[in-house]
């Protein structure tokens, strides 16, 4: 751990000596006191899936203190408008200390936190997204007396103005490197203040997608991060996120994490691994295999998957990146290392062989069990996720796997291990159930597995029913055969969607 501090790009970590689990009231008082904090600001996700702010000016020590041990008050019916009522709206914004964070981009020094909301009584809001999964967590470690962890692959477009020099040849950019790659030290850039404000990042590289429209160039990058407890996964890509878009402004560029944003181009997804462990160690892979505990949350993502969209691929745009042949599953599956399915296992360090002294002659042989590192990866997520919700559900889905009577002949009956759109496979293809294709049928998926969200209180029936709501809201069951129709309407979809999540 002493290594990890050292190494930390965290101003706050370095300076406190303490990984940020650890930071109290106190020691955050007196990093800015002896930094020359100046400003605080409160950061909270609202119903848009963004972050909203408050701002504190600090002004003297009691204030200070005042901020830190009551939090705030804030207008709920604003933040949460699609089940919060203006004649009960007001909130409190709790701020977490082990969230808190030196902003990369305030010329005022300012710590900011992301925060909790809590009611008027003084209990956390059952219907906070990040509560919600505050409480998948919780029952899964309950039924199961393992821990669920999470890591996010951010995919994202960036857009600017086009140029002659080095040009990627259209959606050949997969790991371009500069000059072919035009957006590389920005992409860097993002992460380096990423990991200062906590990101765990495993790499950034330029994605397949990229091409040229008029005069701007649209160039697809991913961020990917490393695995670690799924309430820190969520909020380190909602701090990411926040942090490409600040960057990109100061840059002159457009982002856009939307799940498409042409035709005929890649569209972006949000994909998401996953891992179980106990006393720290993966419990998904026995002598070099994936075993039954893996095989059970398996079995729960392949149940849950249609209404797992109602939470990972929440707006219209998300169903035109879920079709055959562009890297994004459409039918209820999983495999290893296909990138055809909806949950793919990825290639794993668990052969035999030690690379690295094999590439290093002057290196000795490695005892490092390698196993560890292997996940189980969910495809069908994309940008417009509430990506506390998404890895609630999937925290729900993986413990439904582990209650699940019949899990591992579930498992079994829905593995491939071929290319399902190809030719020769399309008997196998029509014994798969499919992904909904549209918000009105991801709603109607939701609706029919809700018991399985609401057990044990984590989802009450009133946030499940406003879900529903929301999705059947856009109206579009027939969305596919409008836009055969009406070519046009897609664009007029992607506009109105650019900025999701």
């Amino acid at each position: 751990m002493k290594k990890n501090i050292e190494m930390s790009l965290n101003p706050l970590v370095k300076y406190l000596k303490k990984s940020p689990k650890e930071f109290t009231k106190a020691d955050i008082i007196k990093f800015i006191e002896d930094n020359g904090i100046e400003m605080l600001d409160f950061r909270y996700v609202a119903d848009d899936g963004r972050l909203k702010a408050l701002n504190f000016v600090i002004t003297d020590r009691d204030y200070l203190e005042q901020i830190l041990s009551a939090g705030e008050r804030v207008d709920g019916s604003n933040i949460f408008p699609s089940f919060i009522h203006v004649g009960s709206s007001d909130l409190y914004v709790i701020p977490r200390f082990s969230a808190a964070f030196l902003d990369p981009f305030k010329e005022i020094p300012t710590i900011s936190f992301l925060c909790s909301y809590y009611t008027k009584d003084g209990q956390p809001m059952e219907n906070s997204p990040e509560y919600i999964l505050k409480k998948a967590k919780k029952s899964f470690s309950e039924t199961t007396g393992m821990k669920f962890q999470a890591m996010g692959e951010l995919e994202y477009y960036v857009i600017g103005e086009k140029e002659e020099l080095f040009q990627t040849p259209d959606q050949k950019g997969y790991h371009e490197s500069t000059p072919f790659a035009k957006f590389e030290q920005f992409r860097c850039q993002c992460m380096h203040f990423i990991a200062q404000t906590g990101g765990l990042i495993k790499y950034g590289h330029s994605e397949v997608g990229n091409f040229t429209l008029g005069n701007k160039i649209y160039e697809q990058n991913e961020i990917e991060f490393l695995v670690t407890d799924v309430q820190d996964a969520a909020d380190q890509l909602i701090i990411a996120k926040w942090i490409i878009r600040n960057l990109a402004y100061q840059y002159g560029l457009n982002v856009t994490f939307a799940p498409k944003i042409t035709a005929g181009k890649a569209g972006s997804g949000l994909h998401i691994h996953t891992r179980i462990v106990k006393d720290g160690l993966n419990q998904m892979v026995t002598d070099g295999k994936l075993n039954d505990t893996a095989k059970k949350a398996i079995a729960g993502y392949m149940d849950c998957a249609s209404s797992l969209t109602a939470f990972g691929n929440t707006n219209p745009t998300s169903y035109f990146r879920l079709v055959p042949h562009q890297e994004a599953p459409t039918s209820i599956c999983w495999g290893d290392r296909n990138r055809s399915v909806l949950v793919r296992v990825p290639l794993g360090w668990t052969n035999k062989n030690d690379m690295i002294a094999d590439v290093n002659p002057l290196e000795n042989p490695s005892t490092n069990d390698l196993s560890q590192k292997q996940t189980v990866e969910f495809r069908c997520p994309d940008g417009s996720a509430d990506i506390y919700l998404l890895l609630a559900g999937l925290t729900i889905a993986a413990r439904h796997g582990f209650e699940m009577e019949n899990a591992l002949a579930f498992a079994e009956k829905t593995y491939v291990d071929v290319n399902i759109h190809k030719a020769n496979n399309k008997a196998k293809l029509e014994s798969l159930e499919q992904l909904p294709d549209s918000c009105w049928d991801s709603a109607e998926a939701l609706e029919k597995h809700r018991r399985i969200f609401e057990k044990y209180g984590v989802f009450d029936k009133e946030m499940i029913d406003d879900i529903v709501k929301q999705l059947k809201a856009f109206n579009d069951k027939n969305i596919r055969q409008e836009i055969k129709d009406n070519p046009d309407k897609m664009m007029e979809m992607v506009h109105e969607f650019f900025h999701c999540g």
